[in-house]
């Protein structure tokens, strides 16, 4: 097979099938974290190019046990430019994996229905993350990915991680490599799941040996990587531009945007999603302008409630208001983004901001907060003029609603209670168990007993 111009590069691929073939002689699966970034691109690719010569170039009859799990963590509020291209991408791996015959697996992560961040924020009210509260690394990330490596561990015993980063990235990603390295051996055992280990392959590559890799070397998969050049030549802001090794004239220069979360309030400005925007992708302008409206209303008193979901008091030096949003709030967020939603799918129907499941979770959750002014469902029809499709919940019909009104003798507050109720009870499909919902049942009715 033909050999990449680079020693560095033949070196790494050469350290991986020495790995892979040699130097451990179990089958504990290689698990790679695939974000569709050029650092993981890079990372599959020679691990993928490791794999081919193999299997040409071995004595026969070698055979590829180790399975190799391509694992994309998706939080369901990513970028939309790269959440569209990863999907693409991870499509073709699992094409050309089965059609070269490769042990390479794609496997997807996302959060629990009751940990997505539109749960959090516009279900439960928490606020928007910030650095003082970063609640949305470990349950979008971290719980996802640390699920499956768990079960892989469980499985086989044992598993290998191995990670796309470099030390040129930052000196706190160095110090951080370093930290857990263990000199002489390329296995570091990984620092909170037993029986897991950590290999970073890539780890001395420089970032003109990155984008080289990237132009100079066809994806073995078959995917076009003038695509994801392009989204970083889009996403990078004066600031990060770099000088990177050029194989066409198209190729001027690069950058090194991370992409996140496109509802990230962590950072002080998206600066790759405003970079796209002005290379024109305009039609995501009013995903930056949310995420703006976000940002500013995260600390208004009057967004805010007096307690937080546990019912502590949360209540500043200044007399303001620090704990959950308010119920008001949670309902104009949602508004916005499904308004934004309806907006964007007009032209890119395939772009989903938050899904069916996470709307009727929503309900759900306002209903166990006694809130039934508003609903999820009546909301959706003033902005699609449609009904949202909610699989296995039950709605009342109209004769139905006609019998319970006759039956309370047109008295609208016992009408009104009922139907709270038969909501509270019928939300409750959604849930695993229906653990809660006595409880819940009686505050309602308790309310009600105090309203009158």
């Amino acid at each position: 097979m033909e050999r990449i111009r680079n020693k560095r590069i033949e070196g790494i691929i050469s350290e991986i099938i020495d790995q892979y073939a040699y130097a451990d002689q179990t089958d504990r699966p290689w698990i790679i974290g695939f974000s569709g970034g050029k650092d993981s691109t890079v990372l599959l690719t020679l691990v993928w190019i490791a794999l081919q010569r193999i299997r040409k170039e071995m004595p026969f009859p070698f055979q590829l046990k180790r399975k190799i799990y391509v694992v994309c963590n998706d939080t369901m509020v990513e970028n939309p430019v790269i959440a569209t291209y990863v999907e693409e991408v991870l499509a073709k791996i699992s094409e050309e994996a089965r059609d070269q015959d490769l042990p390479v697996f794609v496997q997807k992560t996302i959060p629990k229905l009751e940990e997505t961040f539109w749960i959090n924020v516009i279900g439960k009210g928490y606020p928007v993350p910030n650095n003082t509260f970063r609640w949305c690394t470990d349950r979008l990330k971290i719980r996802p990915t640390s699920s499956f490596l768990e079960e892989q561990v469980d499985e086989m015993g044992e598993a290998i991680i191995l990670l796309g980063t470099r030390y040129e990235e930052s000196a706190s990603r160095e110090r951080s490599i370093k930290r857990h390295e263990v000199a002489g051996k390329r296995l570091s055992k990984h620092p909170n799941t037993p029986n897991a280990y950590t290999y970073a392959p890539i780890k001395e590559l420089l970032l003109e040996e990155v984008w080289y890799i990237i132009n100079a070397v066809p994806s073995p998969w078959g995917f076009d990587n003038n695509i994801l050049f392009q989204i970083y030549a889009d996403a990078s802001s004066d600031d990060y531009e770099c000088p990177t090794v050029v194989t066409n004239k198209e190729h001027t220069s690069c950058g090194q945007s991370r992409f996140g979360c496109w509802t990230c309030t962590v950072v002080k400005d998206d600066k790759s999603m405003t970079s796209l925007i002005e290379n024109g992708r305009n039609w995501m302008l009013p995903l930056l302008e949310f995420r703006k409206r976000l940002v500013a209303g995260r600390n208004l008193s009057e967004n805010r409630m007096n307690t937080r979901r546990n019912g502590q008091e949360a209540i500043n030096d200044d007399g303001e208001n620090r704990g959950t949003y308010t119920i008001q709030y949670r309902y104009d967020i949602l508004k916005d983004l499904l308004e934004i939603q309806k907006e964007i799918q007009q032209e890119r129907p395939y772009i989903t901001l938050i899904n069916n499941q996470e709307l009727i979770a929503i309900q759900v959750i306002w209903n166990r907060d006694l809130y039934f002014d508003h609903t999820v469902g009546q909301l959706y029809n003033e902005i699609y003029g449609k009904e949202i499709s909610t699989n296995n919940i039950k709605i009342l019909d109209n004769t139905e609603k006609r019998i319970i009104k006759e039956v309370c003798e047109g008295d609208m507050k016992y009408y009104n209670l009922i139907g709270n109720l038969i909501d509270l009870q019928e939300t409750k499909t959604l849930m695993i168990t229906k653990y809660g919902l006595h409880n819940d049942i009686e505050r309602r009715i308790e309310a009600f007993a105090e309203d009158n």
